[in-house]
């Protein structure tokens, strides 16, 4: 009876599919230390997975360094514990602070967009999830992070980088962040225009930046690069 009963155990976990738990959490556990009762509920590696082939391949992502990228990071913990059900859905979750983190297709689009290199600087302008900063981390050579109020205002910290990335959409790139860029650098950001919101490519070259719209998709916009208001009498 008891070689039955393990034959028949046996059986019951060969139907059980590998979710690679452990490697989920080791993700997990490298970003922000978690108890057992958060660990258990991530996400595992097949919700990543749908996010890939429903959402970035049938969009036209397909770059194996974007999809390896966002299969390892799990997003779930860039997002309230109360919306980490929602980590993987197709549209942005409202962070606690009330930002925003854009759709997976938003972010994959970017870094894809981006194609980084291992020897650049970058700056990754971060709305508050630190999620794109994650993917982007061991990519290049130097990252720096900043909010967009700080990337709006008139300090120097990421100085001389050969990429920036805005994790949201703008009305316009400030000229005090235009200059902590190197000549040629490339960006890659979200743009605003008449309610419109695009993901743009571009360059700097000299004092100026121009910027081409690439991808038509809905990105949450960020306050603190809107134009000043003009008044009309």
């Amino acid at each position: 009876m008891r070689s039955k009963a393990l034959a028949q155990a046996n059986a019951s976990l060969k139907d059980v599919p590998d979710l690679n738990l452990d490697e989920s959490i080791a993700d997990v556990t490298t970003l922000n230390p978690l108890d057992a009762a958060e660990a258990a509920n991530i996400a595992p590696n097949p919700a990543r997975r749908a996010m890939i082939d429903s959402q970035l391949r049938t969009s036209g992502v397909n770059a194996p360094f974007v999809l390896k990228r966002m299969g390892e990071v799990a997003r779930e913990l860039f997002v309230p514990a109360k919306s980490r059900n929602l980590a993987y859905v197709d549209r942005a979750i409202r962070l606690d602070d009330g930002n925003w983190l854009p759709a997976p297709l938003v972010q994959g689009k970017m870094l894809e967009e981006a194609a980084p290199r291992g020897d650049e600087k970058a700056i990754i302008v971060d709305a508050g999830s630190g999620y794109l900063a994650e993917l982007f981390k061991p990519l290049v050579a130097e990252l720096t992070v900043l909010s967009p109020e700080d990337a709006a205002g008139k300090g120097t910290k990421g100085k001389g980088a050969d990429l920036l990335v805005i994790d949201g959409a703008v009305e316009e790139i400030p000229a005090n962040l235009a200059k902590r860029l190197a000549d040629g650098a490339r960006i890659v950001t979200g743009v605003a225009t008449n309610g419109v919101t695009r993901i743009a490519v571009g360059r700097k070259s000299g004092d100026s930046i121009a910027l081409l719209p690439v991808f038509d998709i809905g990105i949450p916009q960020l306050a603190a690069f809107d134009k000043p208001k003009s008044w009309a009498f």
